[in-house]
């Protein structure tokens, strides 16, 4: 468990390093961002085709949690870490405008991204509010499905977040979310060589849920009873 100022420190890491990636995405990073790295992670062509550069070239995920479930017409959701807005604006046309999209962020420069980006699409049914992934600004059993794409790995308090989750889900709703994880803990070298934001998010990338079997993934969404 992380002490108070470590997971302090690591989150203002975090947000920093995406502030880049909101003011400055075509720069060079130790991740991929836009519009090829939606290609390789599996996006549908047509739905983020039709988006704006500036709703898709900040996009940094690591996966498709579309790919375990294709939300549903009028379904309320919680994009947990929504960046600058893409996977939010993708299920708002799944959801369509019976439904709702409540993106969550902590980086002031991702916000506003993408509440201009919602704004200049003309989307009423979603909106951009600030807030932690551990203490989530949605109500309780609000949601219908909750997404995220290589956040949770990010937080310092991963208990806390799980927990957040279960809280503003209905029962029987839906947890998709793609996300990395090291098979192995990192060697002592690569803690000392490396800021922790760059070695939390530099393991293996999958859709979840993940289990794996005999050395077989096996993709499924989580469905919270």
């Amino acid at each position: 468990m992380m002490c108070l100022s470590m997971r302090q420190a690591l989150r203002e890491q975090v947000r920093e390093k995406y502030r880049e990636v909101a003011l400055d995405p075509r720069r060079t990073f130790h991740f991929h961002t836009g519009r090829r790295l939606a290609a390789r992670c599996g996006y549908e062509t047509a739905p983020a085709g039709a988006l704006p550069d500036c709703a898709v070239e900040s996009f940094s995920g690591v996966g498709n949690p579309f790919s375990l479930r294709r939300l549903r017409p009028g379904e309320r959701i919680v994009d947990v870490g929504s960046g600058a807005g893409f996977d939010s604006f993708i299920a708002a046309g799944q959801v369509g405008p019976g439904g709702h999209v409540t993106g969550v962020d902590m980086t002031a420069e991702m916000l506003a991204k993408s509440r201009a980006s919602a704004q200049a699409l003309g989307l009423d049914h979603v909106e951009f509010r600030e807030g932690l992934a551990e203490q989530l600004p949605v109500a309780d059993g609000w949601a219908d499905a909750v997404i995220s794409n290589g956040v949770i790995n990010l937080c310092p308090d991963k208990e806390a977040v799980f927990a957040e989750i279960r809280r503003v889900l209905k029962p029987g709703g839906w947890l998709q979310f793609a996300d990395i994880a090291n098979g192995r803990p990192v060697p002592p070298g690569g803690i000392a060589r490396h800021r922790p934001v760059d070695w939390l998010n530099s393991g293996r990338a999958a859709p979840c849920g993940l289990a794996e079997d005999a050395g077989r993934l096996r993709l499924h969404p989580y469905r919270y009873r």
